[in-house]
């Protein structure tokens, strides 16, 4: 297990004090992040294999949104890989140990040369030291995307939702979604997204610079349901919102 200790700044939360969900993504994959590179195996050392870790699909439990100047501890390991595919968790807890956020995610290896996933190299089989996994939910790697859908105004891809693999960074489509939720439904409306129980995410295709995302938003009772799709309605990610009951 690696973790890291941080104290929630005051650039990562919303009007209300807590952390936003764009900041909340941004500390599990830091942690994953510092995670390789403290086994050598970070970014510098993937690009000069010509390879990426990539994630599939997140999972994320939330008890509580961390606040403001609140001291957290971020941890992450990998319980198991199986051919492409590596299966991670996360945990958010506060200084008393006390587990805020629990979070699964799935993920793969690109090879750029190849053009396509790959069997999961021997040196990352160093991630599985036998640390159990989470008791949650499978993580599903498909979402629904059924019924109507009220579509949000269009985001032009800039630079500064890129990451060093220069394409979309997962945390931006999850921050996407609730600006279109905003658009949508009001400023009003959207500040209750932060009173959620769970995220999940879905990442089918990357973006890339000048790429054009259209949000498209189903609201029910308990569940938002964001599709995010180019112009032909291909999607990019799908993005679900689980509202605190």
């Amino acid at each position: 297990m690696y973790s890291f200790d941080s104290k929630v700044r005051y650039s990562e939360c919303d009007e209300n004090g807590n952390l936003t969900l764009l900041s909340l993504i941004n500390y599990l994959q830091d942690c994953t992040t510092f995670h390789s590179e403290s086994l050598g195996l970070g970014v510098e050392y993937m690009h000069g294999h010509g390879m990426a870790w990539l994630i599939t699909a997140w999972q994320i439990e939330i008890e509580r949104l961390p606040r403001f100047c609140e001291n957290i501890r971020v941890s992450t390991w990998c319980h198991s890989m199986v051919r492409t595919l590596a299966m991670r968790n996360f945990t958010i807890c506060d200084e008393d140990g006390n587990r805020l956020v629990g979070a699964e995610s799935l993920w793969f290896i690109y090879d750029f040369a190849a053009g396509r996933p790959i069997r999961i190299p021997n040196d990352q089989h160093v991630y599985v030291q036998g640390e159990p996994a989470l008791d949650m939910p499978p993580t599903r790697r498909r979402l629904p995307v059924e019924g109507i859908f009220e579509q949000a105004p269009e985001v032009v891809v800039g630079e500064l939702h890129l990451d060093s693999n220069k394409h979309v960074n997962n945390a931006q489509y999850l921050g996407m979604a609730t600006n279109a939720i905003s658009a949508l439904f009001g400023h009003e409306e959207a500040s209750h997204v932060t009173d959620i129980s769970r995220i999940c995410v879905q990442y089918k295709r990357q973006a890339l610079l000048g790429d054009i995302i259209i949000p498209h938003v189903q609201r029910t009772d308990s569940l938002y349901t964001v599709n995010l799709t180019d112009r032909q309605n291909a999607t990019y990610a799908v993005v679900q919102l689980e509202l605190r009951g």
